[in-house]
């Protein structure tokens, strides 16, 4: 795809196709496809489009249901989307033999009782028009919230049966894709898709705003939420908001304290697995990512990010007060407490508050007692940096201190003797 000809997928474009395939419920030539399955027609009759299973995209969203992905300019995917109609997936679709009336949904999602197909349905909440009424039905669920479809497992609830069939490989473990490069395995053969193209570096979806490009669409479409400032996902506890369900996710373990994942060597906890393979090179002295400025490492690639700044000058974060730029993220918020006053950092013990964590933990030392700055030349500890800083320095006057006469000295014979 190229971006630089304006051909820059947009996410209703991508997600909301639609396709008008007729069913044929009697042919006992087809053979029987099962749930899930993708659905191929070749296009003999103009009437029908060019559905083929190469190149496309299947996403799983935050409640595991299905969303269409892959565009192109001929071919696109029958896949199964509540915004979508979706076929009776017990039966091929047929282009050889004459088609029948239509079909339509009765009650659930396995079949759709035959009837003339007219695309005359209008969805009465945003005016969307569709040719089945089974397809309407499914549709309308986006606006009632109606998850009819339960996991027996964890009761998860799900508008669609493939949503619920996706799903249940989480609980069942089962993978039945591997991917011939690296061995990762995976529950549906177009996650496979995806991911292969991590090693053939495809990237087809670009975004028509600042042109990055990504290989995944779920990535694709939470980037685009950074143009539009859209965050759907809130915390009924605080009401913050989030781009992504993942975000909301971690973000809930503030409030419930939950870290679930302890580092073996010194026992810390964190809310993610991916903050506790960050801490572990603090143990092992992994340092993966070099400047290849000046050479230096570190152990995450943000903070090699950041170091970049460094050598180009750039500092992207602007203070909207006082105008003051900054290069990290870090230290732009902090400069913003300033002016807001904001102090979100409490002791539990004496109420006090911090606007830095920082200045909390140093706080909370005066409480527990403990000093973990040592001086390595009279054995004194301190509670803060700053304190073994000032120790530190006074050991150095005092060694420096006697022998500065002696020095004078000595400087003044050897002129006198010259």
């Amino acid at each position: 795809m190229n971006c630089n000809e304006g051909k820059g997928l947009d996410v209703q474009q991508v997600c909301n196709q639609e396709s008008n395939s007729t069913l044929d419920p009697q042919d006992p030539e087809h053979p029987q496809i099962k749930e899930g399955e993708q659905l191929v027609v070749k296009q003999e009759d103009p009437e029908l489009p060019w559905i083929k299973e190469e190149p496309e995209e299947l996403c799983t969203s935050e409640e595991g249901e299905q969303l269409l992905l892959k565009e192109e300019t001929d071919t696109f995917m029958v896949t199964f989307d509540e915004s979508e109609h979706e076929p009776n997936r017990d039966q091929l679709l047929s282009h050889n033999s004459p088609a029948p009336e239509s079909q339509h949904q009765g009650g659930n999602d396995n079949s759709c009782k035959t009837g003339k197909s007219k695309k005359s349905l209008n969805c009465d909440t945003c005016g969307k028009t569709f040719q089945y009424e089974c397809h309407l039905t499914k549709h309308v669920r986006i606006h009632t919230g109606e998850k009819p479809f339960s996991c027996s497992t964890c009761g998860k609830c799900f508008g669609q049966k493939s949503g619920l069939e996706t799903h249940m490989k989480i609980h069942t473990g089962e993978k039945p894709h591997f991917c011939s490069i690296c061995g990762k395995g995976f529950s549906q053969m177009i996650n496979l898709k995806t991911h292969m193209r991590v090693h053939t570096g495809e990237k087809p979806y670009c975004c028509s705003t600042c042109g990055k490009t990504f290989s995944a669409l779920s990535a694709f479409k939470t980037h685009i939420r950074i143009h539009t400032g859209e965050k759907p996902y809130c915390c009924k506890t605080c009401g913050k908001r989030f781009t992504q369900q993942s975000g909301l996710e971690h973000h809930m373990k503030i409030h419930t304290g939950e870290k679930p994942h302890s580092c073996i060597t010194c026992g810390k906890s964190f809310s993610r697995m991916k903050s506790l393979k960050t801490h572990m090179r603090i143990h092992t002295g992994e340092k993966p990512h070099s400047c290849i400025t000046c050479g230096k490492s570190f152990s995450h690639m943000m903070n090699l990010k950041t170091h970049m700044r460094i050598h180009t000058g750039e500092k992207p974060y602007s203070c909207s007060t006082c105008g003051k730029r900054f290069s990290d993220l870090s230290g732009f918020k902090k400069h913003k407490m300033i002016h807001t006053g904001e102090k979100p950092h409490p002791c539990n013990t004496c109420g006090k508050r911090f606007s830095d964590m920082t200045n909390l933990k140093a706080h909370i030392r005066i409480h527990t007692g403990e000093k973990p700055y040592c001086c390595n030349t009279c054995g004194k500890r301190f509670s803060q940096k700053s304190g073994l800083y000032m120790m530190l320095m006074q050991h150095y006057r005092r060694y420096l201190q006697p022998r500065l006469p002696t020095i004078g000295v000595a400087e003044r014979h050897n002129e006198e003797g010259a």
